[in-house]
C-alpha cells in the first residue's frame, strides 16, 4: 500500500510540474529590461510592448522627445521603443518561451481503438498508451529548457545593450558632423571674401591673375570640403534615423547643438578586467551554456538508449455472435528498447565533446573580454588626452594668433590676406577639436560596452602618425 502511495505521489508531482509551466505574459520583456537598464545608462528606458495598443500609446512620448532638440538619452529611449529590429528580437524571445512551455508539457496519451470480426465473434480493442520516459525526465527537462531560455534572455539583453550603444554612437556622429559642417561653412565664407577681394584688386590693377587664381583655388577647396562635410552630416543623421526606427515626417527633428563637455577626470583602469568578467553579458551567456551542457552530459547516454520507453493499458472485449457471451481481458504493456546495437557510446562522446566545446568557448570569451576592455581603456584614455589637447591648447593658440593678427592688421602691420588665412586656420582648429571630442565619446561608449555589455567590435584606433583631417570621418 505504501509503495502504491509513493508511486502516486511521484506521478502527481510530475503532472503538477507540467501544469505549472506557462508562457510569460510580457514575453520576458521585464527580465530583459532588468538586465539591460544598468548597462544602457537609461534607468527608466522602456522596451516595446507585445501589445499593439500599448505600443501605439507610447508614440506620444516619442513625439514629445522629437519636438525638443534631440539629446543623446532621448535618442536611446526612442530607439528602445521604436526600433523594429529590436521588436523582432523580443518577439523571437517570446517564441522561445512558448517553445519551452511546449517542450516541458507532457505529450498527450495515445488512444487506439480496433474492431475485428469473424464468423463466430466480434472483438473490440481499446489501448491507452503513454510515454513513460517523458514523465520520469520531466523535472530535468524543465530545468534544461529553463537554462536555455535564460541564455536566450541574456542574448536578447545583449542585443538591447548593443542597440543603445549603436544609437549613442550614431547620435555623437550626427551632432559632431553638423558642428563640423557649420565650421566648414564659416571657412567657405572667409574664402569667398578673399576671392571677392582678389577679383576687385585685379580689376583695379593691384593684383596679378596668378594671385587671384590662388585665392580661387582656396575657395574651391573650401567648397569641396564643405560639400563632403554636409554629406557626412546627412548620412550620419540617416544612420541615427535607422537606429531610432524613424521615417517620413518623424525625421524632421532638431539635433542638440553641441556634444557633451569633456569629463573632469578619466575612469581609472583598476579592476576593469574583473568588472568585465563579472558584468559582461556574453561572458554570462558562455558560462550558462557550459552549465547546461555539463548538466545534460549525465542524461545523454541514458536518453539515447532508453529514449522510447512506453507504457500502455489495454481493455479488449470479445463477443460471440451466436450465444452473445462476452469475454473481457485487461492488462498492461511495457515497451522497452533492447540495446543490441546502440549502447549510447556515441551520445556520451558527443556530450563530452559539447562540454569541452562550451568550456573552451567560455575561456575564449573571457580572454577576449579581458583584452577588449584593456584596449578600450587605452583608446579611451588616449582619446581624452587628445581631446583635451585640442580644446585647452590648440584652439586657444589659434585664437590667440587670430587675435594678434587682427591687431597687426588694425595697425597696418599685416595684410588682409593674412587675416583671412588665420580666420580659416582658427576655424579648422575648432573643427578638429570637435572631431577629437567626438572620438573621445565614441571611445567612452566602447569602453562602457566592453565593461558591462559585450564585445564592442572593431575598436577605434588612434595613430600618432595619422594627419588630422578636416572632414568628419565615418568610424
Amino acid at each position: 500500500m505504501k509503495r502504491h502511495l509513493q508511486r502516486g505521489a511521484m506521478a502527481a508531482a510530475a503532472l503538477a510540474l507540467a501544469g505549472c509551466a506557462s508562457v510569460s505574459p510580457d514575453g520576458l520583456r521585464g527580465e530583459v529590461s532588468a538586465l539591460a537598464q544598468s548597462r544602457t545608462g537609461i534607468t527608466d528606458g522602456a522596451l516595446p510592448s507585445a501589445d499593439p495598443a500599448a505600443r501605439a500609446a507610447a508614440q506620444p512620448a516619442v513625439k514629445a522627445w522629437l519636438a525638443q532638440p534631440l539629446t543623446q538619452d532621448a535618442a536611446v529611449r526612442i530607439a528602445l521603443l521604436n526600433n523594429p529590429g529590436l521588436r523582432a528580437r523580443l518577439a523571437a524571445l517570446g517564441v522561445a518561451d512558448a517553445e519551452r512551455v511546449q517542450a516541458t508539457t507532457l505529450p498527450n496519451p495515445h488512444l487506439s481503438l480496433g474492431r475485428f470480426a469473424n464468423g463466430h465473434e466480434r472483438e473490440i480493442e481499446r489501448t491507452l498508451a503513454f510515454g513513460l520516459l517523458d514523465l520520469i525526465t520531466l523535472p530535468w527537462r524543465m530545468e534544461r529548457h529553463a537554462e536555455r531560455l535564460q541564455i536566450a534572455t541574456l542574448q536578447t539583453a545583449q542585443d538591447v545593450v548593443l542597440l543603445a550603444a549603436d544609437t549613442r554612437r550614431a547620435w555623437l556622429r550626427a551632432v559632431a558632423a553638423e558642428q563640423v559642417a557649420g565650421a566648414h561653412a564659416r571657412m567657405v565664407e572667409a574664402a569667398e571674401a578673399g576671392a571677392e577681394l582678389a577679383r576687385r584688386m585685379v580689376q583695379v590693377g593691384n593684383w596679378s591673375r596668378l594671385q587671384q587664381a590662388r585665392e580661387q583655388a582656396t575657395l574651391q577647396q573650401a567648397r569641396s570640403q564643405h560639400a563632403r562635410a554636409q554629406l557626412a552630416a546627412a548620412t550620419a543623421r540617416e544612420e541615427l534615423n535607422r537606429r531610432m526606427g524613424l521615417w517620413g515626417v518623424q525625421t524632421q527633428y532638431t539635433l542638440a547643438r553641441q556634444l557633451p563637455p569633456l569629463p573632469a577626470s578619466a575612469l581609472p583602469a583598476d579592476g576593469i578586467e574583473a568588472t568585465a568578467l563579472r558584468e559582461r553579458l556574453d561572458v554570462q551567456v558562455a558560462r550558462r551554456q557550459l552549465d547546461t551542457q555539463a548538466a545534460r552530459q549525465g542524461w545523454s547516454r541514458t536518453g539515447a538508449v532508453f529514449g522510447d520507453i512506453g507504457i500502455a493499458y489495454s481493455r479488449n472485449t470479445a463477443t460471440e455472435r451466436d450465444g452473445g457471451h462476452r469475454e473481457i481481458t485487461r492488462g498492461w504493456e511495457l515497451e522497452l528498447p533492447l540495446p543490441l546495437f546502440d549502447w549510447g557510446g556515441a551520445a556520451r562522446t558527443r556530450a563530452q565533446a559539447e562540454v569541452e566545446q562550451s568550456a573552451a568557448q567560455l575561456q575564449d570569451t573571457a580572454v577576449r573580454a579581458r583584452s577588449e576592455v584593456r584596449a578600450a581603456w587605452l583608446t579611451y584614455r588616449t582619446a581624452l588626452d587628445l581631446a583635451r589637447q585640442q580644446h585647452s591648447e590648440v584652439v586657444p593658440l589659434r585664437q590667440f594668433v587670430a587675435q594678434e593678427t587682427t591687431l597687426r592688421y588694425n595697425g597696418m602691420l599685416a595684410s588682409v590676406w593674412e587675416l583671412l588665412a588665420e580666420a580659416r586656420s582658427s576655424t579648422q582648429a575648432v573643427a578638429s577639436a570637435i572631431e577629437a571630442q567626438r572620438d573621445f565619446w565614441l571611445a567612452e561608449t566602447d569602453l562602457q560596452l566592453a565593461l558591462t555589455g559585450t564585445s564592442p567590435g572593431a575598436l577605434q584606433g588612434l595613430s600618432a602618425d595619422a594627419p588630422a583631417t578636416s572632414t568628419p570621418q565615418g568610424h
